[in-house]
């Protein structure tokens, strides 16, 4: 077995209180290989008011189910890496606003001491589109059974570039100041993108967000690289978080060479890889974690 030497670090990990989400995983992942994890989430306050009992009593895969997971604390992912021995402890904020990000770090610092690990997974996502109303009708879906996609706004396109941006590149400064400050000359920033960042009709805002996060991860290399930080991109494809209905399943499988959609623990075990002492040597790399994803349709 390959050890990552990850025993006495501590991981910063960023939206990890859905038990079903990529968070998740990547919190219990690194817990499982010795690392020390605080993990930050937000719920939303439309999700926690939401008294729709279809989400209540919803158990399968879909927005209902999604929108119930979102609305937990980070309770049931901490008892779950402390029952396998694991150390975690969680805080929750709202990454849209700049005092959260300053103070999360404080947070993490306070509980565990200074962050080795830096994971930006959290993010904002509200499906937009550059359609009028007019032609998109009452109610358009972004695909079969998935959320509903509006006319793009000041707010949609704010609220996407605060979490999946601006929160982004600030945390990396953050946590690049410490460590350049106290010349520990080891650090690691692995930043969470998606899929088909480059541009996606109906989520528009989403996916341009993202590859904004993706410049950053890439300048961060370049800048970093001397005092000890590697910066790396994961870029999942269609993962299971609990927000994926079946029949959609099949349908996004079409395009899936390994015919299956992603588990949360496919792409925590490539942070855990960005983190590991394997991966001291490789830094600016954007890694698609998609099962060859949209490969047949030569994009």
């Amino acid at each position: 077995m390959i050890d990552p030497n990850l025993k006495g670090k501590v991981a910063l990990i960023t939206g990890g209180n859905n038990p079903f989400g990529i968070g998740a995983a990547i919190a219990r992942a690194l817990a499982s290989h010795g690392a020390t994890v605080f993990i930050h989430y937000f719920r939303h306050a439309t999700v926690l008011s939401n008294e729709d009992q279809k989400i209540q009593e919803s158990q399968n895969p879909g927005l209902e189910f999604f929108l119930k997971q979102q609305a937990k604390t980070a309770d049931e992912v901490l008892a779950s890496i402390r029952d396998a021995g694991g150390n975690a402890e969680s805080w929750e904020g709202d990454l849209r606003k700049p005092e959260n990000v300053h103070r999360l770090f404080e947070q993490a610092e306070k509980t565990f001491g200074q962050v080795d690990i830096l994971v930006n997974n959290a993010a904002e996502y509200i499906a937009d589109t550059f359609l009028p109303p007019r032609i998109l009708g009452e109610e358009t879906k972004v695909w079969e059974g998935g959320p509903t996609t509006s006319t793009i706004d000041e707010a949609s396109h704010d609220r996407h570039f605060a979490v999946n941006s601006r929160s982004v590149a600030v945390l990396m400064s953050k946590f690049a100041r410490r460590i350049i400050e106290n010349e520990k000359r080891w650090g690691r920033i692995i930043n969470i993108s998606a899929d088909c960042a480059w541009g996606a009709p109906m989520e528009i805002s989403y996916r341009a967000s993202k590859y904004a996060l993706e410049s950053y991860s890439r300048s961060a290399a370049a800048e970093l690289g001397p005092h000890g930080i590697t910066v790396n991109i994961v870029s999942p494809g269609p993962v299971q978080s609990g927000y994926i209905p079946s029949e959609a399943e099949s349908e996004l499988i079409k395009n899936i060479p390994l015919k299956r959609i992603g588990r949360p623990e496919d792409i925590a075990n490539a942070v855990v890889f960005f983190a590991s002492e394997q991966a001291a040597w490789i830094t600016g790399q954007l890694l698609f974690v998609h099962g060859g994803h949209r490969m047949t349709l030569g994009l």
